[in-house]
C-alpha cells in the first residue's frame, strides 16, 4: 500500500513531525510511506472560483498544489498529522485540504485515512471540531478510519519524546 502522510506542522522537528515519523516507521515495515511536510510547499488557499470544474481539475492557481495532487493520486491511504491551533488543524494543512475542492478528488484511490493530532490544551473537547470534519470526510468519500492518535498536553518542542504517544503512533502504523 502507498501511504501518504500530510504533516501540517510549520515547526521543523516539532511534536507533530515526530509523531508522523513514528507512524511512518511502523507503517514502513510493510508499506511504502511518504511524509509531505506542508511547510516545504507553497500552497495558496482555495479561491472558490471553481475554475477546476471547467478545466478537468486544473486549478487556476500556479503553486505547489499540483505536486501534492500528484502524490495524493498515488496514495491508497492518507494520514493527516497536525498540531492543534485554536481547536483546528494548522492553516498550512487547511489550505491543502481546502484545495481538494476539485473534481480530481473523485479519482484519488484513497480507501483509508488516519489522524494524528497534537494539542497543548488538556480539555476533553480539544479535538471535537477536527473529529467532526474528519468523520464527515470519511463518510463523504466512503473511506475507512484506520485509527487515531490524539495527543493532549504537549506544547513545547520535543515534549512528546517523554510520553507513550510516539510508541502509540508506531504501533498504529505497524498495525496497518
Amino acid at each position: 500500500m502507498n501511504i501518504l502522510i500530510l504533516s501540517g506542522s510549520p515547526r521543523k522537528g516539532g511534536n507533530t513531525e515526530l509523531l508522523a515519523e513514528a507512524f511512518a516507521k511502523g507503517a514502513g515495515m510493510h508499506h511504502h510511506v511518504e511524509i509531505v511536510s506542508v511547510r516545504d510547499y507553497k500552497v495558496n488557499p482555495c479561491l472558490g472560483c471553481n475554475a477546476c470544474f471547467k478545466t478537468d481539475g486544473i486549478c487556476a492557481q500556479k503553486d505547489d498544489m499540483a505536486v501534492i495532487y500528484e502524490k495524493v493520486s498515488q496514495a491508497d491511504m492518507l494520514v493527516i498529522a497536525s498540531p492543534v491551533y485554536f481547536y483546528g488543524i494548522s492553516a498550512q494543512l487547511k489550505a491543502i485540504i481546502d484545495r481538494f475542492h476539485n473534481p480530481i478528488r473523485d479519482s484519488f484511490p484513497i480507501k483509508k485515512m488516519a489522524l494524528l493530532l497534537v494539542g497543548a490544551a488538556t480539555l476533553p473537547e480539544l479535538f471535537d471540531a477536527i473529529l467532526t470534519e474528519y468523520n464527515l470526510c470519511l463518510k463523504f468519500f466512503d473511506m475507512e478510519d484506520a485509527g487515531r492518535v490524539l495527543v493532549r498536553g504537549i506544547k513545547d518542542k520535543g515534549d512528546i519524546k517523554n510520553t507513550h504517544y510516539l510508541e502509540d503512533a508506531y504501533q498504529l502504523g505497524a498495525s496497518i
